[in-house]
């Protein structure tokens, strides 16, 4: 059996990885994780449609897709403006990635917090609810208002996950953003406004684990490449990243967008020395590439 990856999810509050085929691996912190990439990186596809070019891309994409299906994948997606007959709520929420690190969003009701977890929200307040249009202009007017932005880059959501404030600090931050957002006018006349309830992440996404290393000190996979073995302890999970305790005690922080279109394999306890390609954090991130942009909503 072929065990090709499809990234990772959030069910239930619990990190999973995810296949081909709909196959699901729930992920246990402290759990050891140890798996060699086979053969080249194939394009997943889009919509639940196969890649019709069976294409071939690159190791460093955290889209995973070839040009082609990340297009389709985008002219269907909720975030992409293309869809304006949606009957479904959708909510706006506030996310707190770090201090000065806040955006508005939203997200298909139904998800709950689910795309707060797949962004690796630390704390999050929801806003408002209504219909998809009526949230999507809010999200737009609130952005601009607040001058915050509609995405965070990881790199920067990684650096500042090992020394975070205290969880009344935490708390604090999202209120004062929240109590700036209900001050802008006109917003909740299409929108049923939602009271500040601050969640935290912290928990469940095990950042405590964290505090006692420096993100400097972390490396950071960059990329898959056939024949490479990746290996640790899951410690922390937060978004699509993955914290591991690498076999040689080095901290290591994988992306596991990188992972999708990788078959798998387990690798023995003999064999589980590092040989992913890796950098120091910084300036040398996992190139970006068709398809990521903000995933679909729901």
């Amino acid at each position: 059996m072929v065990w090709r990856s499809a990234g990772m999810s959030w069910r239930g509050g619990v990190p999973a990885l995810r296949w081909e085929g709909g196959r699901v691996s729930p992920l246990a912190y402290g759990r050891d994780i140890a798996f060699r990439a086979v053969g080249e990186r194939c394009c997943p596809g889009a919509r639940g449609n196969p890649c019709p070019l069976t294409a071939v891309v690159s190791g460093r994409s955290t889209g995973g897709r070839c040009a082609e299906c990340a297009r389709l994948d985008r002219a269907h997606s909720v975030a992409a403006d293309t869809v304006a007959d949606d009957p479904r709520p959708y909510r706006v929420y506030l996310a707190w990635f770090g201090p000065g690190m806040v955006k508005v969003g939203i997200t298909g009701e139904e998800r709950g917090d689910a795309r707060l977890l797949e962004q690796g929200a630390v704390a999050f307040s929801w806003l408002g609810r209504g219909p998809l249009m009526a949230a999507r202009r809010t999200e737009e007017v609130l952005r601009h208002a607040l001058a915050v932005p509609d995405r965070i880059p990881y790199a920067r959501k990684r650096a500042v996950r090992h020394a975070l404030p205290p969880a009344a600090e935490r708390a604090a931050g999202v209120a004062d953003v929240y109590g700036r957002a209900v001050g802008v006018p006109a917003w909740a006349e299409t929108l049923h406004a939602l009271p500040c309830q601050v969640h935290d992440h912290v928990d469940v996404f095990r950042l405590e684990a964290l505090a006692g290393h420096r993100s400097a000190s972390e490396l950071v996979v960059t990329e898959c490449v056939d024949g490479g073995v990746l290996a640790g302890r899951l410690i922390a999970a937060a978004g699509p990243d993955l914290h591991l305790l690498g076999p040689d005690g080095r901290l290591l922080v994988l992306d596991t967008r990188l992972l999708s279109g990788w078959e798998l394999v387990a690798v023995p306890a003999a064999d589980r020395a590092v040989s992913v390609p890796v950098t120091a954090p910084g300036p040398a991130t996992p190139a970006p590439g068709p398809g990521d942009e903000q995933e679909a909503l729901f």
